[in-house]
């Protein structure tokens, strides 16, 4: 194994991230600031900078005289994410494809392809993490610092939504995931070949795939008992 050579701040505040995206640290808990010090070998000064630097980033809440809160979901921010997602996605593919570099194209079919790997894996937590990374990276391509700030914390409860209702042995979610992982494809071959108008598109069509997997995972499916008749009362007429 490469060594970490990264600052404790650094690995830190990595480590808080993934635990906030895969929802190992709950939405709206509050973060105990003496066992986070403990844990990651570090003061209170750099750790309370780590936290304003995720609270800027959107994982976190602060509050006077509480500390850190994982960022909640409540119904209002809930109800916001569904309204914002589809214009902000649009907007950044739009910008993405008029403005990305090679190198940034690279990098985007380098995530794509591990991507596809924790698909194939059947991890759930890498792959929300890396269509996390994926979506991220589009971000970066269209390189608008107004845009990035609303994509970032759009893509942290995304990312946590994922982790709610995602299962790889649902074969209908399976087959949404596949959907999935080839429009992915899609935006790297529109983003490399600048078509803007395809692009943002496709990201609608994109959010409406997702947006159509979380309603099926928030309606209950029908158990098929009759209204007003109890399970096991046609087995106990027919034995009467």
């Amino acid at each position: 194994m490469e060594p970490d050579n990264r600052s404790k701040k650094a690995i830190c505040a990595d480590e808080l991230r993934r635990k906030v995206l895969t929802e190992e640290l709950e939405p709206g808990v509050y973060l105990d600031e003496t066992e986070l010090s403990e844990a990651y070998g570090i003061s209170r000064p750099p750790l309370r900078e780590v936290l304003r630097q995720l609270a800027g980033e959107g994982y976190v809440v602060l509050h006077e005289n509480r500390g850190a809160q994982v960022a909640p979901m409540t119904h209002k921010t809930l109800r916001n994410f569904f309204v914002a997602a589809p214009m902000i996605y649009a907007a950044v593919t739009r910008l993405a494809a008029e403005h990305a570099t090679p190198a940034q194209v690279a990098g985007l079919k380098d995530t794509q392809r591990t991507f596809r790997k924790a698909i194939a894996a059947g991890n759930a937590a890498e792959r929300a993490l890396w269509n996390q990374r994926f979506h991220s990276v589009i971000g970066e391509m269209a390189d608008n610092e107004f845009l990035m700030p609303s994509l970032r914390r759009l893509l942290i409860d995304h990312t946590r939504i994922g982790m709610t209702f995602y299962n790889p042995r649902k074969e209908a979610m399976a087959c949404v995931s596949a959907i999935a992982a080839d429009q992915h494809d899609d935006f790297i071959a529109l983003i490399e070949a600048g078509d803007a108008d395809a692009a943002a598109d496709l990201a609608i069509a994109h959010w409406e795939l997702s947006r159509a997997q979380i309603e099926s995972f928030v309606t209950p499916e029908s158990i098929h008992i009759p209204l007003g008749r109890a399970p096991g009362a046609e087995e106990q007429r027919a034995a009467s």
